[in-house]
């Protein structure tokens, strides 16, 4: 897969930045402009500095996505060194946006030419012919956007005999507080990797508010959170060969829906981490070993998995009778479920379907039936495996996978032939209805990925 995460203005997804963020100061000049050009008349300039990373670019050019009365576009060079093509580029533009206030935004064009020395004079020249010409009446601001605060000065300067063009001398663009850096990192990313969050690339919140330390900018953050990727993109392969499932049987659709939103079912159902995250409370998100746990969810490719408890009914009947006949006719059922897909590695031929839990006499009866056998988690691991089995499966019951680090049992054990994932550890999770609440799943998830953080050797046993 190739990742994509970019740090400047130009490499954002067009569709992606209608969503940056306003910068209020720049917004509150900008109308303080439009009032002045209403009253007085004339055009407008704003220098406006700002380190490289700072958001200078994402806040001038989407100007009017935020303001709906202004049209903002960039100068190329030609418009920029030539007064002909600048009036030209100025009536063309107001004569098919006349009740709109005109943004031009110049883009660190110094850096690209030779005599930087003279293109403040020379510019701010150009534009004071147009204040004092025809073309005055047409509402025009001029952005100036530099890294240097050299050069800043030297464009207040040049607008010395010209001052009322000048919106102000020294204003410098600092971008987004700090503290929302990361969920400004995180949006971008999920929003150019196809809604993949940067969590499923080893890469945390906790991460991204440790990497902002060392940066001035978002910008240059969003370079680091980068070069961290480009690192540790071979490491996150899944070279495990054991996969975890949570399997938690549901006797309704409220229980469901609530296992459900902890995972991303169209993904085979894969943990949701940023479900799980927001579920925490603050305790936990400076306590728990966040960082490892997260590495643990991509080593093991977790899933938490619902099932609706009508799908086992008939099939775990007698559970204390290791004999039983199970019935083809529930067997053929069960192999069409988003389960044994899973636990198949056949996943990529299942027709998608949500899990729900319909009401019906058969949902009922399964409901009632469930309310019975919570107490039995050990009995019905031990007939879910002979079901896996009569399936086709190589499927065992309580089989301990054992480490240099730890051990874990698993309630029940698939041994499949894929090449990448050939070990299923499935535990179960059998809990009555009324204890099925996000608490609990939050807490079960913990402890699942704790277990097996130790099993990895990520985290030491205590």
């Amino acid at each position: 897969m190739n990742i994509n995460l970019p740090s400047r203005y130009e490499d954002l997804s067009e569709a992606y930045r209608g969503r940056l963020s306003p910068n209020r100061s720049l917004i509150s000049l900008i109308v303080q402009a439009k009032k002045a050009m209403t009253i007085s008349g004339g055009i407008r300039f704003l220098p406006i500095f700002g380190e490289s990373g700072s958001g200078k670019s994402s806040a001038s050019r989407e100007l009017s996505t935020h303001m709906p009365d202004v049209i903002c576009q960039l100068l190329n060079r030609e418009e920029i060194e030539s007064i002909e093509r600048l009036k030209e580029k100025i009536v063309g533009l107001h004569t098919r946006n006349s009740d709109k206030t005109l943004v031009f935004v110049i883009d660190q064009y110094e850096e690209n030419v030779h005599g930087r020395e003279q293109i403040p004079s020379q510019f701010v020249e150009k534009i004071s012919l147009i204040d004092r010409g025809d073309l005055r009446r047409i509402p025009a601001i001029f952005i100036w956007l530099t890294t240097s605060v050299d050069f800043r000065d030297m464009l207040v300067s040049a607008t010395t005999r010209n001052k009322r063009i000048l919106l102000s001398k020294d204003f410098n663009l600092v971008g987004p507080e700090k503290s929302e850096w990361a969920k400004i990192i995180e949006e971008t990313f999920t929003f150019h990797n196809s809604e993949n969050p940067l969590s499923d690339f080893g890469i945390i919140r906790d991460d991204l508010v440790e990497m902002s330390h060392d940066a001035s900018t978002i910008g240059e953050c969003i370079e680091i959170v980068g070069n961290r990727l480009g690192e540790s993109l071979e490491s996150l392969q899944n070279i495990s060969e054991y996969q975890v499932l949570l399997f938690w049987p549901v006797a309704d659709s409220l229980r469901n829906q609530r296992v459900l939103q902890f995972s991303r079912p169209r993904e085979g159902y894969r943990l949701n981490w940023d479900v799980w995250y927001a579920e925490l409370n603050a305790d936990d998100r400076r306590t728990l070993p966040l960082h490892e746990f997260n590495r643990t969810r991509l080593y093991f490719d977790f899933r938490i998995i619902p099932f609706r408890v009508a799908d086992l009914h008939r099939l775990c009947l007698d559970l204390g009778d290791d004999t039983k006949t199970l019935a083809n006719t529930y067997l053929t059922r069960f192999t069409n479920t988003h389960l044994f897909h899973v636990v198949s590695d056949n996943w990529q031929n299942y027709d998608y379907n949500p899990v729900r839990e319909r009401e019906s006499q058969r949902s009922e009866e399964a409901r009632e039936w469930y309310e019975t056998i919570t107490n039995q988690p050990t009995q019905l691991g031990r007939r879910i495996a002979k079901i896996l089995r009569e399936c086709g499966l190589n499927a065992t019951h309580e089989t301990d996978i054992t480490t240099q680090y730890s051990t874990v049992r698993a309630d029940v054990l698939v041994v499949t032939e894929s090449d990448t994932k050939p070990q299923k550890i499935i535990e179960l999770k059998v809990y009555a209805s009324e204890n099925t609440m996000p608490s609990t799943i939050k807490e079960q998830i913990k402890v699942t990925l704790r277990r097996h953080a130790q099993l990895a050797g990520f985290l030491s046993r205590q």
